[in-house]
């Protein structure tokens, strides 16, 4: 009885991904929370509605590595948390001239708004713009809906703020956290191959370390892929480029930027 109770359990929260629910077309905040069990209600004064949705970056996975056939993988909120810690730990050289609270702020919100998109990949075959709509509709709901009559309003619109701070990538804190995103996603890479003995190639996510721009992120990225290196020559082999390498790579051309640009 206990196992039916726990399968259920599973099932249930599997269908909670928005990944797996029905495609909206056109897609719209409305018409996603209508397909999802349980929904957040805006118009409260009160921030536990908004409490309620952060479950679903505690839920929803980031869909790179499910492609991979890696489940469970890491959810969006487990990489938001070791971003933040890597902000805590930036380098004295950036430390001394750079806001690190806002960064860590930035880190812990840049991607709150895939509890209802979803994480879009660049292989997803969603424009860029596209999906630059869909977050920025659901961060305007999260702001002026969920968090609008909450202490005024205030806490909403800095959200929002710290959230357009990342997304336009002018000041040099949000290069930074953008920086710290590929560096979690490195991170990330190698500890999944390691995890399954190198029977996973996942060198399509080692590429965004060509598109750091701070010169102390560039050196922790290239400890992390000289890592990599010993990784696989220790299991007697070397990861190889994908079959569509060029699609790949132009993909993530139009999400990150030739440079840094939007992550």
């Amino acid at each position: 009885m206990i196992a039916q109770e726990v399968t259920e359990f599973q099932q249930a929260q599997t269908m909670q991904h928005t990944s797996l629910l029905p495609k909206p077309n056109p897609w719209s905040v409305q018409a996603v929370l209508k397909d999802l069990p349980d929904a957040p209600t805006a118009g409260s004064s009160s921030p536990v509605q908004f409490f309620h949705y952060i479950e679903r970056l505690k839920i929803e996975k980031r869909e790179g590595w499910r492609r991979f056939g890696i489940s469970p993988g890491e959810s969006i909120a487990d990489h938001m948390y070791r971003m933040s810690i890597i902000t805590m730990l930036a380098p004295p050289s950036l430390s001394s001239k750079l806001d690190i609270p806002r960064c860590t702020r930035m880190a812990l919100i840049h991607d709150m708004a895939e509890g209802l998109v979803g994480d879009l990949t660049p292989v997803d075959g969603v424009p860029k713009d596209e999906k630059n709509r869909r977050e920025a509709t659901t961060m305007d709901w999260i702001s002026d809906g969920l968090l609008g009559k909450v202490h005024g309003g205030v806490a909403g619109q800095d959200l929002k703020a710290a959230w357009l701070e990342y997304e336009e990538s002018e000041t040099d804190e949000s290069k930074f956290v953008h920086d710290v995103d590929k560096i979690e996603l490195l991170l990330q890479m190698i500890e999944y191959e390691r995890a399954n003995h190198c029977k996973i190639d996942l060198s399509e996510f080692s590429w965004v370390a060509k598109r750091l721009v701070m010169p102390e992120m560039i050196k922790w990225a290239q400890e992390i892929l000289d890592e990599r290196t010993k990784l696989w020559e220790d299991h007697s082999k070397a990861p190889r480029e994908p079959t569509e390498a060029d699609t790949i790579k132009g993909q993530q051309d139009e999400y990150y930027g030739q440079t840094n640009g939007h992550a």
